[in-house]
């Protein structure tokens, strides 16, 4: 039999499905904080743009409300300059909270205006950590007006705390910048604040409501399917046709399911707030709402699916920014490794084929044996080279040091010649992609030259080409001397003569005739010979190809140094831009483990079958004027005007019908809830 196991309660499904999501978005953020796009080129801006605000819209929103069960409903109240966010805020309250002004932007410390019950949730960095908290204090019984703001680095960027009796518990109000602020820190803020939303109270006017940069964000917020209501501010009596024509451009827009309220143009109270009247039925919207746990849930439910899906999209376009980013670092390094690669065939080819033995090199070399005496000898017979050769070291000829000077400074050409044309062919390369252009001007001090690639100036550079050549010049005399240690009775010759030896293996090592015409291929063949004849007297003909293949392996690998170690400044400028080949594909496996992770949580979250219960005890306060949400018989100033009603999904009539108002008053409000998120059910 099989053994008796306790079964698995729904709701701790739920639960475990809710815990993977959040540790698949924890691994996507770190996949994406990780993530470099150090590289210039086409659409790179708009892809650091979009990795800074997927990172704070993760950190301000998505994982606070995943990490935590009862997270106060978030409204953000936004909208263009001068729209009247703050005077609608204070309306709804009824207290002076936030800072209405003629000063554009007049929200430069956004206020989040909140329960006190409800303050453990945002006086502690779980929400927007990135923003420092200034809490306004104030009186619970008596609220007074928050102190007016200093407008200094302090409060700028600080999140202006302000808790409130008469804020229903459950929800908050954020009065965030102008979205279309002049000043970039205030825009940048405003979508910060607006994309950690739940729920985007957004508000313009009369004379503003076709704006472009509003409706590119409310475009924006309906394609990751974020919860939305329109405020339309400073409607004149009589100017039905503003709302009609809003209502337009919402359906053309994605918005045709979207609440969408008229307040009409008043004059303000002693406080500087609209009439009850005029915000009677937005406040009856949002108390509703904060009075109905299930419909709170539901809203935060439906923005937070719809920033999922919009997160895990935008990783995958992501994931081609950072590929291309790859792509680019591996043309850069490439550059680099065949141009320097070039540049050894170059020194390689200089050093072996002959054109070494031209110029000074040749006659410094032809001074040193006095060839002429010496080729003669090897004329009348290589018997004869033996005792012409312990002439020429017994005859306190020419010292060998001035054929070792001429050598240094012929490789020492050679070699400057090639890396500084491995270095201007990469500049060149770099200075055509985008990508190579900006690394060149990260290093602006030096990029005006061919030393621009790797910042090393020719003077350095010829220094360590000296060090290098010198090294292998005694590199060659020690292996001289250590053949010869190795002979018997040639110790008398060595003692005079073991520069002279090393001289001539390092002729030889450049003999060739590759290269050289005429008169040349004689001269410099007639010198190798020599130069070989001499070497054989004294080590014997084995040892001499030992000799000239270990010379010239030392020669390419000193001179090889050179070329890697300037190459090997340019590729580190390349690796320590932190760009792996493998970041792309990460950050597709991380979007694609939030998809499935966010599936299996909305499957886990429906067969649940949770349920929202609207509380009991003492009832929540409601916003100032929501007792008269949608009643007509009514106006501050007796003239009557009429409202639209907010149960309506678009406005087809500023009047509202008075069979349907009796219909909205018998039935509870959570039917319209039911309705906008699809749950079906009577109204």
């Amino acid at each position: 039999m099989a053994p008796m196991t306790d079964p698995v309660e729904p709701g701790d499904v739920a639960a475990s499905a809710r815990a993977s999501l959040t540790s698949s978005l924890d691994v996507a953020r770190g996949r994406l904080a990780a993530t470099s796009l150090p590289l210039e080129g086409t659409g790179v801006e708009d892809a650091r743009r979009r990795r800074r605000e997927l990172l704070d819209q993760l950190d301000d929103y998505l994982l606070p409300r995943l990490r935590s069960d009862g997270a106060p409903l978030l409204v953000v109240v936004g909208g263009s300059t001068g729209a009247g966010k703050s005077t609608l805020v204070n309306s709804l309250l009824g207290a002076p909270l936030t800072r209405p002004g003629v000063l554009r932007p007049t929200t430069r410390s956004p206020v989040l205006v909140h329960h006190p019950s409800d303050e453990p949730w945002f006086a502690g960095d779980r929400v927007f950590p990135t923003l420092p908290r200034v809490r306004t204090v104030r009186d619970d019984a008596a609220p007074r007006a928050a102190a007016p703001e200093v407008e200094d680095a302090t409060t700028v960027r600080a999140l202006r705390l302000a808790p409130y009796p008469g804020m229903p518990p459950g929800m908050a109000l954020l009065d965030a910048p102008d979205i279309d602020s002049l000043e970039t820190a205030n825009r940048d803020l405003a979508a910060q604040l607006l994309a950690a939303a739940d729920l985007w109270l957004f508000v313009t006017t009369a004379a503003r409501y076709a704006d472009a940069v509003p409706w590119e964000q409310l475009r924006a917020a309906a394609a990751r399917r974020a919860q939305i209501a329109l405020v339309l501010d400073r409607v004149d009596h009589g100017s039905d046709e503003v709302a009609v024509d809003l209502a337009r451009l919402m359906a053309g827009n994605g918005l045709a399911g979207v609440p969408l309220f008229v307040v009409p143009e008043a004059p303000l109270d002693a406080q500087g707030m609209l009439p009850e009247r005029a915000v009677a039925d937005v406040a009856g919207w949002l108390s509703d709402l904060g009075g109905d746990a299930g419909a709170r849930d539901e809203v935060a439910l439906a923005t937070r699916d719809g920033v999922i899906e919009d997160v895990a999209s935008n990783l995958d376009a992501l994931a081609d920014a950072v590929e291309a980013q790859a792509a680019a670092a591996e043309r850069l390094a490439d550059a680099v490794t065949t141009n320097y690669a070039q540049a050894r065939t170059q020194v390689r080819a200089a050093t072996s084929d002959g054109v070494m033995l031209r110029g000074e090199v040749l006659a410094r070399w032809q001074d040193f044996v006095g060839a002429s005496d010496v080729m003669r000898s090897i004329e009348r017979g290589v018997g004869r080279v033996r005792d012409a050769v312990g002439a020429f070291f017994r005859g306190g000829r020419v010292s060998p040091d001035t054929v070792e000077v001429a050598i240094a400074h012929g490789l020492e050409a050679v070699t400057l010649d090639a890396v500084e044309t491995a270095r201007e062919k990469t500049r060149a390369l770099w200075r055509a992609d985008p990508a190579g252009a900006g690394l060149l001007a990260s290093g602006a001090a030096t990029s005006s030259s061919a030393a621009g690639v790797t910042g090393v100036t020719t003077a350095d550079l010829r220094a360590v080409i000296a060090q290098q050549i010198r090294g292998w010049q005694e590199d060659v005399l020690a292996v001289v001397r250590e053949q010869g240690e190795d002979r018997r009775g040639l110790a008398r010759a060595l003692s005079f003569g073991v520069n002279g030896l090393g001289v001539a293996v390092m002729v030889l090592v450049f003999a060739g005739t590759g290269g050289l015409t005429g008169a040349e291929v004689g001269i410099a063949g007639g010198t190798a010979v020599l130069a070989q004849k001499v070497l054989e007297a004294a080590f014997g003909d084995d040892a001499v190809r030992r000799l000239t293949v270990l010379a010239s392996e030392r020669l390419e690998e000193r001179l090889g140094s050179v070329l890697d170690a300037d190459a090997a400044i340019a590729l580190t400028r390349v690796a320590a831009l932190g760009i792996a080949a493998d970041d792309g594909p990460a950050l597709r496996a991380a979007a694609a483990a939030v998809t499935t992770a966010a599936h299996a949580e909305r499957v886990e979250r429906s067969l649940a079958h949770r349920e929202h219960a609207a509380g009991g005890g003492l009832l929540a306060p409601r916003l100032r004027g929501a007792d008269l949400a949608g009643r007509t018989d009514l106006d501050d100033d007796g003239s009557g005007s009429e409202m639209l009603s907010p149960y309506q999904s678009r406005p087809t009539s500023t009047a509202p019908d008075p069979g349907a108002a009796s219909e909205t008053e018998e039935a509870p409000r959570a039917g319209f809830w039911r309705r906008m998120f699809g749950r079906g059910g009577d109204a």
